[in-house]
């Protein structure tokens, strides 16, 4: 739309008459900005945590971190937006609409310009989660709408709040339902949880000093529901990080080399999906993944042993053939091989949670 802006009513006036026509503003454009946000060159080792964001990136998937105090697990997730790729104008106009009802736009900052990126504290309230209150404001979770929502210290998250997760991840809405009426929001955001394996956070650690009994252990995990865990496509175990990866003397991979991955992958999913409401991979229906992650005959019986193995519900095993077909988009394949969809059930396969 072309824009005046107007003075008075007398200019208005003359304008509408074509006396003095008023001059219109010109059109906005978003200014490059050189924000260098914490970047992945920054990490020393956990490559195979680096692997898992990377994917987790390029197609949408939920995660989750697992690991002790100091492995690593916060830092790698707040370098996550590096890595993000680029939103499409669609997207940006959407998540700009939610944090406009929000109040959190301003005329300096008018459009969200990069995925939005949310990491509320542990003490927040389901109605904050999902939004509410008497002005019906967005939650967190549409806050997230496009980009990512982590919850970091997850099991310290109280169980009403985790629970009112599980309806928006697999339909990517919320309906706030208040005396004063209802109303549904979009909320397709990509979780990123991290936690700790235990309450003291030492169990796995090579030192021994884990002083949970088993029992406290299995408690400290029954604080996430089997539901929701379900919903979360990736559970990724964070080692500690060695000595000699720290002492390393060589760069690690910047974050725009991966994001160069990241966003030629997303080119992929955008054509293969265009003309539909999906985006990325991890939101394929049924039908799309009949389609689109077709297996061979080695991958129908790695698969099948997965299932069998593992005790795979109908849920994750989508989620682990969504997996595989973004490993084979950064891979440049055609086809789902055996070797992706192996990769795709390691990820799924974490030892702390068996």
């Amino acid at each position: 739309v072309t824009v005046y802006g107007v003075p008075d009513v007398v200019s208005l006036v003359q304008h509408l008459k074509g006396k003095a026509p008023l001059r219109p503003e010109p059109k906005w454009q978003a200014e490059q900005t050189d924000e260098q946000g914490p970047d992945f060159s920054d990490v020393m080792g956990q490559e195979n945590v680096k692997r898992a964001l990377e994917i987790a990136a390029a197609g949408g998937h939920n995660i989750l971190l697992i690991g002790s105090p100091g492995a690593g697990k916060s830092m790698l997730a707040r370098r996550l937006p590096s890595i993000l790729p680029d939103m499409t104008r669609k997207e940006a106009l959407e998540a700009t609409e939610i944090w406009s009802v929000a109040g959190l736009t301003d005329s300096s900052h008018p459009m969200l310009l990069h995925r939005p990126f949310r990491a509320p504290h542990h003490t927040l309230s389901a109605s904050a989660m999902t939004g509410g209150g008497q002005t019906r404001k967005p939650g967190e979770i549409s806050l997230a709408h496009h980009g990512v929502l982590f919850l970091d210290e997850l099991p310290e998250f109280h169980r009403d709040v985790l629970e009112v997760l599980r309806a928006p991840i697999e339909d990517g809405e919320v309906t706030i339902t208040r005396a004063a009426g209802s109303i549904t929001l979009p909320s397709r955001f990509m979780l990123v949880g991290a936690m700790n394996p235990c309450r003291c956070g030492w169990y796995g650690h090579p030192s021994g000093r884990c002083t949970c009994s088993p029992q406290q252990v299995e408690q400290y995990m029954q604080r996430i529901s089997g539901p929701l865990l379900d919903r979360i496509d990736m559970h990724i175990d964070v080692p500690s990080v060695e000595y000699e990866a720290m002492r390393r003397k060589e760069q690690p991979e910047p974050s725009s080399a991966i994001r160069e991955r990241v966003n030629a992958a997303r080119e992929v999913q955008k054509k293969r999906f265009a003309g539909t409401e999906v985006s990325c991979n991890a939101y394929m229906t049924p039908a799309m993944i009949g389609q689109y992650c077709a297996l061979d005959a080695a991958g129908e019986k790695l698969m099948q042993g997965a299932f069998e193995r593992l005790g795979l519900t109908a849920r994750s095993h989508d989620r682990i053939l969504r997996m595989a077909r973004t490993i084979a988009d950064l891979e440049g394949s055609e086809r789902i091989e055996a070797a992706h969809l192996a990769e795709a059930i390691q990820y799924r396969s974490s030892s702390t949670l068996k």
